[in-house]
């Protein structure tokens, strides 16, 4: 399955039982439901996924059962954050293999490359795969930009195609067109600046709060494409408190917690990081409940 690159992706969460294990029918339950909403891809994996604290073994149980699920209706895309770049190519293969149509791929991990060794490590894994992969460029929370003059060393490799855009800064949406054209495909990764970014030719929305309200992700994505602003404009406004949940450290648990609460999850969350608990599991809930007591009826489209 090729990808096309557009629409909207969510970065997955990873569903854990109350003893710690993979909840594999919930995460069927939402998935299921994503689909349902019209979402064009999944992400595996992700920071939203709790990558760092997931195995190898996991990753794979998670990969094929997600594979199995869609059944080729959707593109299942793996993502690879590694400070080693053998074992970046390593899990290239490995995603292949397990069935994955895709890859998102970080810079090296707790290691702050330079321009050089950022560029070189994105060239060996592409060189090592025939899979797709989108760039992952957050120089915010990982330290590391993906200049310009990188995106246009990585263009010579046909299978980087496209980027996760959370640099915050929207204008960069424009930088990229104005340099590459349609070269590459550009998927908004911050929730709160997305139909900012789609209005300014963004293709995509790799989304977080989709994971608890896919219907609404999708309603603003192809509104705003179709040119209903205003429509698009008023779901957005609703939205926006709940997007926010996305900028904040614990954007995991607050996922998490919102998932829960329109039932397409649990609370559970994987050590270091604890359920929210007490004032701050209030104030999050509150924001929740708030939406969901004033949630948009939604226009056909």
């Amino acid at each position: 399955m090729a990808i096309e690159w557009k629409g909207i992706f969510p970065a997955f969460t990873t569903k854990f039982t109350s003893s710690d294990e993979l909840d594999l029918p919930l995460f069927g339950k939402n998935l299921d439901a994503q689909v349902a909403a019209g979402i064009d891809g999944v992400i595996l994996g992700g920071s939203l996924g709790e990558a760092s604290t997931i195995s190898i073994a996991e990753k794979e149980t998670l990969t094929r059962y997600a594979v199995e699920k869609v059944q080729g209706k959707i593109p299942v895309v793996l993502n690879i954050a590694e400070g080693a770049t053998s074992e970046a190519v390593k899990q290239a293969a490995a995603a292949a293999k397990w069935g994955a149509k895709g890859l998102m791929l970080l810079p090296p991990m707790r290691y702050k490359s330079d321009e050089k060794e950022t560029a070189a490590f994105f060239k060996t894994v592409a060189a090592s795969t025939d899979l797709p992969i989108m760039i992952y460029n957050n120089p915010v929370d990982y330290k590391i930009e993906v200049t310009l003059d990188i995106f246009e060393q990585l263009s010579a490799y046909p299978n980087v195609q496209a980027v996760k855009e959370s640099t915050r800064d929207v204008s960069n949406v424009t930088r990229m067109i104005n340099r590459f054209g349609d070269r590459f495909k550009i998927l908004c990764g911050v929730d709160t600046l997305a139909m900012e970014e789609i209005m300014l030719g963004a293709n995509g929305w790799v989304g977080g709060l989709v994971c608890a309200f896919p219907e609404e992700t999708v309603a603003v994505y192809r509104l705003t494409k179709a040119g209903r602003i205003e429509e698009a404009l008023a779901i957005y406004r609703w939205f926006l408190p709940l997007l926010e949940l996305d900028l904040h450290p614990k954007l995991v648990q607050y996922i998490k917690l919102a998932e829960a609460q329109v039932g397409l999850g649990s609370e559970a969350v994987r050590a270091p990081r604890l359920p929210l608990e007490g004032k701050e599991r209030e104030q999050i809930l509150k924001v929740i409940n708030t939406a969901l007591a004033n949630r948009p009826k939604l226009p056909v489209y």
